[in-house]
């Protein structure tokens, strides 16, 4: 498989990073094999959906965060289970967890999300976790439009779990606004569900117009990870991709 770029800053001032999207199923499996996936990937941002939110929450996504060369950024328990994690080549400058409305009955959503810098770029970040309920997640839809919109940024990326495939009204929806990484520059496998027999796409990155998307996909090949640990790891395969966000914005 063709490798993905790797990350680093352009002569015209341009970053080259590595984004990474990831339903980790709050742990509950090979957190060993999930954090050589995490690692090999060398993201330099990493979307995480179904974060450990209960007892002792912190604790365990700091020791995911440490055995994979990350830090932690944002959410977790405060955002109902999306987080982000970040290398040190990214620069904070704000962050904020974001709990969306309640269907009584069903299970709290929320968005994390960030602004970070790479040099001279500006970037948001969102990550999510749909609904499984339709109409409810068609409305979770346009709100991470928003909040996306929102966050003030020249460019922005969302990732995550929509649990629903590309020709859903949700999926399509947040697609007619944003770039569908992996349908604009596939590399690697498309399937992200399941594991052990993959044939859906319910996991994606989307980016804003102006990113350059360089190749989006399930990652194979990976260094020092075998096909057992990507189905050890969690019941997702994880989406990786190579963007390129412009200088001076």
């Amino acid at each position: 498989m063709p490798q993905f770029p790797n990350s680093r800053t352009e002569p015209d001032g341009s970053a080259v990073i590595r984004v990474l999207s990831y339903n980790v199923r709050s742990l509950r499996d090979d957190t060993g094999a999930l954090a050589r996936v995490i690692r090999a990937c060398a993201p330099d941002l990493v979307l995480l959906q179904e974060a450990p939110r209960f007892f002792r929450w912190r604790k365990k996504l700091a020791r995911l965060a440490a055995a994979s060369g990350q830090v932690i950024l944002s959410g977790g328990g405060t955002a109902a289970g999306p987080a982000l994690l970040c290398s040190l080549r990214a620069t904070v400058e704000r962050t904020e967890d974001v709990l969306l409305p309640l269907t009584p009955g069903r299970h709290r959503r929320g968005f994390a999300t960030a602004v970070v810098r790479f040099g001279s770029t500006r970037l948001g970040v969102l990550s999510c976790h749909l609904s499984l309920h339709k109409d409810e997640r068609y409305e979770q839809s346009g709100l991470l439009l928003d909040r996306l919109a929102g966050l003030g940024a020249p460019h922005a990326i969302a990732g995550g779990d929509l649990n629903e495939r590309p020709d859903g009204p949700a999926f399509r929806r947040i697609a007619k606004d944003l770039q569908d990484c992996w349908a604009t520059a596939p590399r690697g496998d498309e399937h992200t569900s399941t594991p052990t027999d993959p044939h859906q796409r319910i996991d994606a990155i989307f980016a804003t117009p102006g990113v350059e998307i360089l190749g989006c996909g399930v990652p194979r090949g990976l260094p020092g990870v075998t096909e057992h640990d990507l189905r050890a790891a969690t019941d997702h395969l994880p989406v990786l991709a190579a963007l390129r966000i412009p200088a001076g914005s």
